[in-house]
């Protein structure tokens, strides 16, 4: 595969599957934590995408909260100022809650990182379980999902990134130009 191929990996329906299949999870693991009434976070962009079907297969009453994360990079002096960097709305209260935090593709765990940095700044959760739709080797940080959809034998060069919101689609591409979401 040449650096500026780009390839359909996964189509929206068996995206679909593979987030019913992750609440199944959820739920099993939230059984087994007498975890109840959660509240869920989803990473902007493609973490909120999963997170809003997530949110409505478990059934979850408060409202779903979205973060954008752009502030709060490791990285953010070096990559500079997303242009599409938005608001994050957390409409609950953080404190003492039980977080499903959700995101589309984990890598290096700095994006992770950094999102537990800016709930943090919201308030003190009692747990964070971390969901993410697609797991691939790359871990910079010792950063791993509770409940993970798939996992990804991707060579370095190798991205993988959620394309939607409807339809829904993972794409692999040879470029680093999308390192900076991992």
């Amino acid at each position: 595969m040449n650096n500026s191929s780009n390839r359909i990996f996964m189509q929206h329906d068996a995206i679909l599957d593979l987030i019913q299949g992750m609440a199944r999870l959820t739920e099993r693991h939230l059984q087994d934590r007498e975890i109840e009434a959660p509240v869920m976070i989803g990473i902007h962009t493609g973490g909120v995408w999963v997170a809003e079907r997530l949110h409505t297969l478990l059934q979850i009453e408060q409202p779903l909260g979205q973060l954008d994360i752009s502030f709060y990079r490791d990285d953010f002096t070096r990559i500079g100022m997303n242009p599409q960097v938005k608001p994050s709305s957390i409409p609950f209260a953080v404190d003492d809650r039980h977080i499903i935090l959700v995101d589309d593709v984990i890598q290096s765990g700095r994006t992770i990182r950094a999102a537990m940095n800016e709930i943090f700044d919201f308030g003190r959760p009692a747990s964070i379980t971390l969901v993410t739709l697609i797991e691939r080797s790359g871990r910079e940080l010792p950063i791993q999902p509770d409940i993970i959809g798939l996992e990804l034998p991707l060579a370095d060069e190798e991205h993988i990134r959620l394309q939607g919101p409807e339809p829904l689609n993972l794409a692999i591409n040879g470029s680093r130009v999308n390192r900076e979401k991992t």
